[in-house]
């Protein structure tokens, strides 16, 4: 019930994450100051990373100081709050306000709850239920996609997408506040007793005793390597070899979980799926629903195999096939950038006094293709596809709503953030593959590993600064990321990834393989 219990605020606080990706599309048609400034729309997804980065810094020393238990309950708080001032925002500036509060709860979440979780499992089982958190992390963003989904249609369209987590988020605080502490943290602090309890609940009677007997072992052995329970500073904790040693292996893999692109993926899919050709923010919803679905697939995947082929052998397999994905997406995005339809002076003066100023200036309109269209900035211009076939040369035209609702009264589609294309199914099947080789894998293992390779007394503090590196590597990424909206540089932000996720495979084939069982307690 207790495992439960955590699943559930999993499945929340990666809906609230994941969300904005759907919601950005219609915050832009509602706030036009947002749609003209890239600068805005960074911010407004980004600033979750930053608080995030925040959250996990300070939820390693709130985890050691006053328990997982609490801190959970702090991030439910933090969750309701920042969607109620997303839905009520006026602005941008709010917007990004609530956008903070919900990065603080994540960051905080994100380090907590795999701890938990490892802590307050069955050995034998636990890789299997911190991969079960995995696939709540991608089954949030699934349901994110499918709230974004059925409220295309409703007044208020984002504002319901960000706000109606606000509700679950209020029920689980209450649930929460039924869960029990930590037994290995409760154990630490001297409240055996306590901890007793519930490992009674946790194991079978004939285990609880040998339970008992090798966690009173741990904490010893730990307390007599350190010398002294005295409190422990940064300095102290990278003297220590074993931590040291853990943090290299432990912020490593959470730094190239960020680096092979997945956050780029997630939160800029509906993006990614206008840039390979599909015009309408609904379409796009709908088929990056079917990526967050995959996402979610290849967590269950991971539930399997993690107890069974062990941590490396999963990495590798999964990294191979992120690196060939991102390879047929780098291709297909520079095939969609370089042969765009072109401008046609028949199809443009169709429109007569509605054509882009800077495509009527220009010396070289000859040239123009639907690229050159949309770079077009005085103002924002669009291309309106010919009605026989969407890559036929059409119109480049002022983007503004009622341009757009003539286009489409003449089985016209309107293109303003992609082109039309014929590779756009094969961009789909790139992506479709980038996810499931990277779910299994580099999805779970890193966050599993977090979980498990720390001494006991460091190990609420480490997976803090694990979670620091995991989302400081994710801001990192999502700002070259969000370059790819600037549509000539696409293929080279998936160019980047493929090259850094062959270099994170090359690294885990020579890495030495650990028997994780035997150090999760020393």
């Amino acid at each position: 019930v207790y495992i439960i219990y955590i699943y559930i605020y999993i499945y929340i606080f990666f809906f609230l994450a994941g969300v904005i990706s759907g919601a950005l599309l219609y915050i832009r048609d509602d706030f036009k100051s947002v749609d003209r400034k890239t600068v805005l729309q960074e911010s407004i997804v980004s600033m979750a990373v930053a608080g995030a980065i925040i959250g996990a810094a300070v939820g390693g020393w709130m985890n050691d100081r006053f328990g997982r238990r609490r801190v959970l309950l702090i991030a439910d708080f933090l969750f309701f709050v920042g969607a109620v001032i997303m839905a009520s925002a006026p602005g941008a500036a709010l917007l990004i306000v609530g956008r903070i509060f919900v990065g603080l709860g994540v960051g905080m979440a994100s380090m907590t709850s795999p701890l938990y979780i490892s802590e307050a499992s069955p050995a034998k089982i636990r890789g299997a239920l911190v991969s079960t958190n995995g696939f709540l992390i991608t089954g949030g963003q699934f349901l994110s996609y499918l709230i974004n989904l059925a409220f295309t249609k409703a007044p208020g369209t984002w504002r319901w997408m960000v706000g109606v987590a606000g509700f679950p988020a209020l029920l689980q605080f209450i649930l929460m506040l039924l869960l029990p502490e930590s037994p290995r943290w409760l154990y630490r602090k001297g409240r055996e007793e306590a901890a007793k309890v519930i490992l009674r609940k946790i194991y079978p009677a004939h285990e609880v005793e040998q339970e008992i007997q090798d966690l009173k072992e741990s904490v010893e052995a730990e307390i007599k390597e350190e010398g002294s329970s005295e409190k422990m500073n940064i300095i102290k904790l990278l003297k220590t070899k074993a931590v040291r040693r853990g943090l290299t292996a432990g912020v490593g893999l959470q730094v190239f979980q960020q680096f092979v692109g997945i956050n780029t993926v997630m939160y800029y899919s509906p993006t990614i799926v206008q840039l390979a050709g599909f015009a309408s923010n609904r379409t796009a919803l709908l088929l990056s629903l079917l990526t967050a679905g995959l996402n979610a697939f290849g967590s269950i995947v991971s539930i399997y195999f993690i107890d069974r082929t062990g941590r490396k052998k999963l990495l590798i397999i999964s990294l191979t096939g992120v690196v060939v994905s991102l390879g047929v997406l780098s291709g297909v995005f520079h095939e969609t950038t370089t042969h765009s339809p072109m401008v046609s002076r028949v199809e443009t003066s169709h429109f007569s006094n509605i054509t882009c100023p800077d495509y009527s200036s220009a010396l070289n309109s000859g040239a123009w293709d639907c690229m050159t269209c949309l770079k077009a900035s005085s103002p924002d211009c669009g291309f309106c596809s010919s009605p026989t076939n969407k890559l036929l040369p059409g119109a480049c035209l002022i983007s503004n709503d009622t341009v757009k609702d003539m286009c489409h009264k003449e089985t016209r589609l309107w293109y303003t953030r992609g082109c039309p294309s014929k590779y756009g199914w094969l961009a789909l099947i790139g992506l479709a593959l980038y996810i499931i080789f990277f779910s299994p894998g580099m999805g779970s293992v890193p966050w599993i590993m977090n979980s498990e390779i720390y001494p006991l007394r460091f190990r609420g503090l480490c997976g803090g600064i694990a979670a620091t590196a995991n989302w400081i590597s994710n801001l990192i990424v999502k700002q070259r990321g969000y370059l790819s909206r600037r549509l000539r540089r696409c293929w080279r932000v998936e160019l980047y990834t493929t090259s850094s996720g062959r270099k994170v495979t090359n690294h885990m084939r020579r890495a030495k393989p650990l028997e994780f069982g035997h150090c999760i307690f020393n």
